[in-house]
């Protein structure tokens, strides 16, 4: 009998025990920085003829991984590995396959900083926002295990004298996971496992730039249990071997977290019926926001309303697609509060992620230069508080970057910059701000600070995100505790950590036998 969930609990780098460790963790990671990865098909080690690196985005001169470039030879290979394999996980009870998340989960909380540590070094997170991210994967295996053996319960329909009938799930078929970098273990692992948990094969085609991560996570669950050939691993570009998955007559689902632009072009890819292909396929794709916060003459505390500005903004380089980039408050405060989150955004460190800064770089130089050519638009159309250029480094760092006075439909207020740029615009009123918050094409996190129950209920009402936080940040949600996902242009608000989260890889089957 299982004991009921629970979200696995931060780790304290305040205390020196756990600092030391980290510390420790971080020397053994950096220890084994450079090697060399190959693409797992059937449990099989695969090498190919060309690779490319991962590095780290503090350090760009130190490379993390080598990793193989696949093609799509062996993307074809993997997707035919993954049709062949599913014949038989499909029939494993989903008691032995939850049984194998559970295992996994076990494993991670004892190698929780290792963990923690890779993503310093791959992708810039700082030790909380590193550690967190593994805190988030290991709900995701114990709260997927639990979820999967609520649903392979008996369902319940209303009885007839002539016959016995029954409803149950059953898995969809091989299902191509491609995950975002920046939340490298957290994401990936939680579509990947939703997918494995509910009878589905994988193909896994990760982010280049946490490709590293994905190949320890796949040694993790192969440590756990799972059969060789439910979860193969594709290292490569994705306009080649991604493209290739996606299209794939054989492919019954695609699970995508990324860019709106990125997401769009998987859709509409997965959308055309190939030769061959029999079914229909499932698509979840969640991608970008642009989020506000909604600061109000009748909030209750400025203070943590500014601290909860700061830390949804500039958490992780402002790299989250629940990070606020819109900040929209009421004239009567606009110029005291905008004041107030300069104050602390200029307080802000930055420095190399291994150091613990609480800002590290951007990912790559690609979004080192996409980021400073929006902040060069917002020059233009808006007020430079502070920030506006590159920090001091060996790394992709950018100051932290206010901009006042912006108008409601310029650039820098409707486009995803997914860095530390944040657009300040007044509004006259709530209404007004609700109204400006809703002037997007996304809809993926808000917050609003008010102490106006009428206002608060107005917020719940109007305020159209899948994720509304009142009187705390946009950033941070819990797995169960904050089923996340957007709507509009954020994506199909698939609600990953919510407990319909596993119907998507599922599919009901009805069968009715009359009594003789």
């Amino acid at each position: 009998m299982l004991t009921p969930f629970k979200n696995e609990p931060f780790t304290d780098f305040t205390k020196e025990e756990n600092r030391r460790r980290m510390q420790e963790a971080l020397a053994r990671v950096e220890s084994q920085l450079g090697r060399e990865y190959a693409l797992v098909i059937n449990g099989e080690r695969v090498k190919t003829r060309e690779t490319f690196v991962s590095i780290n985005p503090s350090e760009k001169d130190q490379v993390v991984g080598v990793l193989a470039k696949a093609t799509t030879e062996e993307a074809e290979r993997a997707i035919q590995v993954a049709t062949e394999r599913f014949e038989y996980w499909k029939r494993v009870p989903p008691e032995e396959r939850a049984m194998v998340l559970l295992r996994a989960a076990t494993l991670l909380k004892r190698r929780k900083l290792e963990f923690a540590a890779w993503q310093v070094f791959e992708v810039g997170k700082n030790w909380a926002e590193a550690d967190a991210d593994v805190a988030e994967a290991i709900d995701y295996l114990e709260f997927y295990a639990r979820e999967m053996i609520r649903y392979a319960q008996p369902q319940e329909l209303t009885p007839i004298e002539t016959e016995r009938n029954e409803y149950f799930y059953i898995p969809l078929g091989p299902v191509v996971v491609i995950p975002p970098w920046n939340f490298p273990l957290a994401i990936m692992l939680g579509m990947t496992t939703a997918a494995l948990v509910t009878g589905n094969t994988v193909v896994l085609k990760p982010a280049s730039d946490s490709a590293v991560i994905a190949y320890h996570f796949v040694e993790l669950m192969e440590e756990a249990g799972l059969p060789a050939g439910v979860l193969n691993l594709i290292t490569g570009p994705g306009s080649t071997v991604g493209d290739y998955l996606v299209a794939h007559p054989k492919t019954r689902m695609i699970a995508f977290t990324g860019s709106m632009e990125v997401g769009k072009h998987i859709y509409e890819l997965a959308a055309k019926v190939q030769p061959g292909q029999i079914w229909l396929k499932r698509v979840i794709a969640e991608m970008g926001g642009k989020d506000a916060i909604i600061v109000d003459e009748d909030a209750l505390n400025l203070e943590e309303a500014a601290d909860a500005v700061v830390a949804s903004a500039y958490g992780f380089q402002g790299q989250k697609c629940s990070a606020a980039s819109r900040l929209i408050v009421t004239e009567p405060i606009y110029e005291k509060f905008v004041e107030m989150v300069k104050e602390r955004t200029e307080k802000i460190e930055i420095g190399p992620a291994k150091d613990n800064y609480f800002m590290g770089p951007v990912i790559n130089a690609s979004a080192e230069a996409k980021i400073l050519a929006y902040i060069e638009i917002g020059k233009e159309e808006g007020k430079l508080v502070t920030g506006g250029e590159k920090a001091p480094g060996n790394g992709f760092y950018i100051k932290p970057t206010i901009f006042k006075d912006v108008p409601e439909d310029a650039r820098i207020a409707q486009e995803e910059i997914f860095g530390p740029v944040l657009a300040v615009i007044k509004a006259r009123d709530f209404d007004d701000a609700i109204r400006i918050a809703n002037n997007t094409i996304y809809g993926l996190t808000g917050s609003v600070f008010t102490g106006d129950p009428l206002k608060i209920k107005k917020a719940k009402e109007e305020f159209h995100v899948g994720n509304l936080y009142i009187n705390r940040k946009c950033t941070g949600a819990l797995v169960d505790v904050h089923p996340f996902g957007g709507f509009n242009m954020s994506g199909t608000d698939s609600k990953a950590g919510g407990r319909d989260y596993l119907l998507l890889f599922l599919q009901g089957k009805s069968v009715s036998e009359k009594y003789r």
